[in-house]
């Protein structure tokens, strides 16, 4: 048996205000399957390190001018 922490869940009004989004588009991506999320029962709950690695993978690259 290990002692490994589960993480805090984030819900979807919490989420939004983190990415300075609307909990509409934060549900539209779930609907689409666009963002990783956890069912827990008919609750949909974000795992903080998915989202985190979501975000750095969802970066654009940038070309330097110069």
């Amino acid at each position: 048996m290990t002692n490994k922490q589960l993480p805090t869940l984030l819900d979807i009004p919490t989420l939004a205000e983190h990415l300075g989004v609307t909990e509409r588009h934060i549900r539209r991506l779930v609907f689409d399957k666009r963002i990783p999320y956890v069912k827990v029962g008919r609750l949909v709950r974000f795992d903080p390190v998915e989202i985190a690695a979501w975000i750095d993978g969802s970066r654009s690259a940038t070309s330097r001018v110069g």
